[in-house]
C-alpha cells in the first residue's frame, strides 16, 4: 500500500508510510492483546512461582542507557572501557536525548554536544554538515558500527531513528580508524536486539505537512535467548521550509544476534533508506546577510525549476559484529560490512546576484553517483599482567576497499528574479565535466594497550600503520591515475583517576589524510597531517548519575594545498591551519526527575601559513570563536498528584558570528535559538493507556531568520526556520 500526492509543478515519488505504519500497529495490538491474555489477578493461576532475584549488570559500552548519561564507550578504544579512563574527550548521546528532542537529522541530534558544528549549511535535507574541533567531518569523520558510513566520499544520511546511541571522539584518531580529518569521528550505533521484549509505535504530524510513522521492536525469539531480533521501520512525507522542496524517507532496519553461549555472539545488521528531496539553496549575501532595496530573499526561495529540481537517494548496508572470549584472556571480534550509496542529483543553484540585486545567475548541474564499499576490521584483545601492570592489549588488521562512479554535467542556465521567480525556463545542454571511476583500497594494521597501575593510574599507547592504494580512471581523457600513501600514526595519553571521581588527563595524537590528484608537474600531493596536544578533567560525582568534562587543546594541521607563488597553475603543500580551544560539557539524569545537557566551545582558529592572499593570520571560513548550548528536562514525579506524568523541556543555544571565506570578507551575525518540548504519559487518564505518550516539540521557537553560513558574497545558506511536531507512542 503507498500513499501519493500531488505538489504543484512536480512529480512526487510513493513512500510506503501507510504500510510501515500499519505493520507497527499491528505489533502493538499483538502485544497489547499478549497482554491482555496474563492473568489479572494471582488467584486466576494456581502456579508457584519461585522467588525472583534481581542482580545488577554492569553497563556495557554497546547497551541501551536509560536516561541521559553513559558511562562507557567504545568509539575511543575500539575496546569497552569507561569514559572517564580514555585520555581524550568522549561524549555519547543516548536515545533518550534523541527521543526527548524527537530529532530528525543527526544535525539535530548533536546540537547540543561540545566542540560539534552542525547545520553549517543550512537547511538541507541531503547530507549532514557538521564540523568537530573546527574541522569539516561529514566526508572522512562518520562511522557506523566502528566501519566508515561515508566511504571517505560524501553519498549518504542516516535514519537518526535507526539508532541506539552515538558516540563522538574528539582529536586526531587514525591511530584507530586510519585516514581522517583531525578534528575527531562521530559513531553511530545502530538499534540491536535486546535480551527482553520492547518496542514502540510512533506516529507524528507537525510543520510542513510532515506526516511520519515509525516502530521498533526487539526481543528474544525463545526461551533461552539464543536468538534474538530487532525490526526498525520508518516512513515521511513532508515537505520543508523551501518551496518546491520535498522532505520524503522511507527507511528499514532489521537485526539478528545468535548467542549460543556465554563467550559468543553474532549479530547480523542490515539496512535500507530511500529519499527524496532538492538541493540545498545557494543564495547572495546580499538579500540574505545584507538588506537590499527589495528587502531580504524570502527563506522559503527556490531558485531552480520545479520541474527538474530532484535528490533521489538509496543506500543500503549488510553486515555483522562478531565477538568470541578465549577463556578469561584473550578475546576474538570481527565487523564486516557491504554498503551501497547511490544518488541522481539535479539542481539549477545561484551563481550570484547581478547589480540590480534582484537578477541571479544560474547554473545547470546534474550529478549520478554510485559507492560502493567493503569494509572488515578484526581485532584480538588480551587481558594479562606484567608484574603490578594489568594490561588490555589490542591488535588489529582492518582492511577497506571503495569504488566511486561519478558523471557530473553542467552548463550555464537563465537567470531568475529572487524577488518575483517565474519558473519554465528551457533548459540548456549539457557538458561533460567529470567521468570517472575511483578504486580504493586501504589497509591499516593497529596496537594499542591500556596500562593500569594500581587503582590510580592509566595509560593508554598506540600505532598504527596504513597504506592506502587509489587508482582514478577518467573515461573521458581514457587517463588512469595510481597513487600510493602510507603514514604510521601514534597516541599516547594518561589518566589518573581520583578517589573523589576527578580524572585528569593529559594526551598527544596524530592523524593524516590523502589528498588525491597531482600538482602542475604531475606530482601526487602528500597526505595532509594533523597533531593534537590535549589535557583536560573528567569528572563523575560518586553516588550522581552525571558526568562532566573540561578539556584544553591545540590542533595543527599541516600540508594543506596552497597557490605556488612561482606559478599560479601550480599548488604547493606549504599551506597549515591551527586551532586551540577549550571545550565544557555536562550530562545529568537526577532522581528528582531533572535531565540536562549543557555545553560550551571556545575556539581560537588560525591559518598560519597561506600563499593566497589575505588568510594568514585568519579565522578560516564557518567556524565561529564562541558557541553554547543548554537543554533542561524534568518530569513532574508521582507525588504531585493530577500534574504527575507531565514533562517539559526546554533549551537555549548560541553560535557566534562566522567570517565567510578564508580571506574574511565579511562576517555572518550570530545567531541564539531556542526549543521546547512538552509530553504527557497517558496512564494518567486510565491504566488500559498504559504506555501511550503525547508529545509536542518545537524547534526555533521564535522562529529566527538566519544564517548558517557564507562561502563567499555569492554562497549563503539560511538556517532552519520554527518547526513544531507532535506525536502519540505507544511503548511496551
Amino acid at each position: 500500500m503507498h500513499i501519493s500526492r500531488a505538489r504543484r509543478g512536480a512529480r512526487i515519488p510513493h513512500v510506503p508510510t501507510t504500510a510501515l505504519a500499519f505493520v507497527a500497529l499491528a505489533l502493538a495490538a499483538a502485544e497489547a492483546a499478549r497482554a491482555q491474555d496474563a492473568p489479572d489477578h494471582p488467584a486466576a493461576t494456581t502456579t508457584a512461582l519461585p522467588p525472583v532475584v534481581v542482580e545488577a549488570q554492569r553497563e556495557g559500552a554497546m547497551d541501551q542507557v536509560q536516561g541521559y548519561v553513559a558511562r562507557r564507550a567504545t568509539t575511543g578504544t575500539k575496546t569497552d572501557t569507561p569514559i572517564r579512563e580514555i585520555p581524550q574527550s568522549v561524549s555519547v548521546v543516548t536515545r533518550d536525548q534523541i527521543d526527548a528532542r524527537q530529532a530528525q537529522t543527526l544535525g539535530q541530534a548533536l546540537r547540543y554536544s561540545a566542540g560539534v558544528r552542525v547545520e553549517q549549511y543550512g537547511a538541507d535535507w541531503r547530507f549532514d554538515w557538521f564540523r568537530l574541533r573546527g574541522f569539516d567531518a561529514q566526508t572522512n569523520s562518520v562511522y557506523l558500527d566502528g566501519l566508515r558510513y561515508q566511504f571517505g566520499s560524501l553519498v549518504g544520511m542516516i535514519e537518526p531513528y535507526g539508532l541506539q546511541r552515538i558516540e563522538i571522539l574528539r582529536g586526531p584518531s587514525s591511530v584507530l580508524y586510519g585516514p581522517n580529518e583531525p578534528g575527531g569521528v562521530v559513531n553511530l550505533v545502530q538499534r540491536r536486539p535486546t535480551p527482553a521484549p520492547q518496542g514502540e509505535v510512533r506516529l507524528l504530524a507537525g510543520s510542513h505537512a510532515n506526516r511520519t510513522a515509525a516502530f521498533t521492536s526487539s526481543g528474544p525469539l525463545d526461551r533461552d535467548g539464543t536468538w534474538s531480533y530487532s525490526l526498525t521501520g520508518f516512513g515521511r512525507l513532508a515537505n520543508t521550509q523551501v518551496d518546491y522542496t520535498p522532505n520524503d524517507r522511507g527507511f528499514v532496519a532489521p537485526a539478528l544476534t545468535w548467542r549460543p553461549d556465554e563467550d559468543t555472539s553474532l549479530t547480523l545488521l542490515a539496512y535500507y533508506q530511500r529519499d527524496w528531496t532538492n538541493g540545498t539553496q545557494f543564495l547572495p549575501s546580499f538579500g540574505t546577510v545584507f538588506a537590499t532595496p527589495f528587502g531580504r530573499v524570502p527563506t522559503s526561495r527556490f531558485t531552480g525549476e520545479p520541474d527538474y529540481d530532484k535528490f533521489a537517494r538509496t543506500q543500503y548496508g549488510l553486515g555483522y559484529a562478531f565477538e568470541r572470549r578465549l577463556g578469561s584472556t584473550f578475546t576474538v571480534r570481527q565487523n564486516l560490512r557491504y554498503a551501497h550509496a547511490g544518488y541522481d542529483w539535479q539542481q539549477l543553484y545561484g551563481l550570484g546576484v547581478r547589480p540590480d540585486l534582484r537578477t541571479l545567475d544560474r547554473f545547470a548541474f546534474r550529478s549520478d553517483t554510485n559507492a560502493n564499499a567493503f569494509q572488515v576490521d578484526t581485532g584480538l584483545q588480551a587481558r594479562f599482567a606484567t608484574g603490578p601492570l594489568d594490561h588490555t592489549v589490542l591488535v588489529g588488521l582492518d582492511y577497506a576497499r571503495g569504488v566511486f562512479d561519478t558523471r557530473i554535467a553542467g552548463a550555464g542556465a537563465a537567470p531568475i528574479d529572487l524577488y518575483a521567480p517565474a519558473y519554465g525556463a528551457p533548459l540548456p545542454a549539457y557538458l561533460p565535466f567529470t567521468d570517472s571511476r575511483q578504486t580504493s583500497d586501504q589497509v591499516g594494521l593497529y596496537l594499542q594497550d591500556q596500562i593500569r597501575l594500581g587503582e590510580r593510574w592509566v595509560m593508554t599507547v598506540g600505532g598504527r600503520q596504513d597504506w592506502v592504494n587509489t587508482d582514478t580512471r577518467n573515461r573521458l581523457a581514457t587517463t588512469t591515475e595510481r597513487q600510493d600513501d602510507s603514514a604510521f600514526t601514534w597516541r599516547a595519553g594518561l589518566v589518573y583517576l581520583a578517589g573523589s571521581g576527578l580524572a585528569p588527563y593529559a594526551s598527544y595524537a596524530r592523524s593524516f589524510q590523502p589528498q588525491l590528484g597531482t600538482n602542475f608537474l604531475g606530482q601526487p600531493f602528500r597526505p595532509s597531517k594533523g597533531e593534537q596536544f590535549e589535557i583536560g578533567i573528567k569528572y563523575q560525582p560518586p553516588g550522581l548519575n552525571s558526568f562532566i568534562q573540561a578539556s584544553l587543546f591545540q590542533i595543527t594541521q599541516t600540508n594543506l594545498r596552497t597557490v605556488d607563488p612561482a606559478n599560479p597553475l601550480n599548488q604547493v603543500q606549504t599551506g597549515e591551519v591551527r586551532i586551540r580551544g577549550f571545550e565544557l560539557e555536562g550530562v545529568a539524569s537526577l532522581a528528582n526527575g531533572l535531565s540536562l545537557i549543557g555545553s560550551y566551545t571556545y575556539l581560537d582558529p588560525e591559518t598560519t601559513q597561506s600563499n593566497t592572499p589575505g588568510e594568514v593570520g585568519r579565522r578560516p571560513s564557518g567556524i565561529p570563536n564562541h558557541a553554547a548550548a543548554l537543554w533542561l528536562d524534568y518530569t513532574i514525579p508521582e507525588s504531585a498528584g493530577r500534574f504527575a506524568g507531565i514533562g517539559i523541556g526546554g533549551g537555549v543555544r548560541y553560535v557566534g558570528n562566522t567570517p565567510a571565506g578564508n580571506a574574511n570578507a565579511f562576517l555572518v551575525p550570530s545567531a541564539t535559538l531556542f526549543d521546547l518540548a512538552l509530553r504527557y504519559d497517558l496512564e494518567r487518564l486510565g491504566r488500559n493507556l498504559k504506555g501511550m505518550q503525547l508529545a509536542v516539540n518545537a524547534t526555533n521557537l521564535t522562529d529566527e531568520q538566519y544564517v548558517g553560513r557564507c562561502d563567499g558574497a555569492s554562497s549563503c545558506f539560511y538556517g532552519f526556520r520554527r518547526s513544531v511536531v507532535g506525536s502519540v507512542a505507544y511503548r511496551w
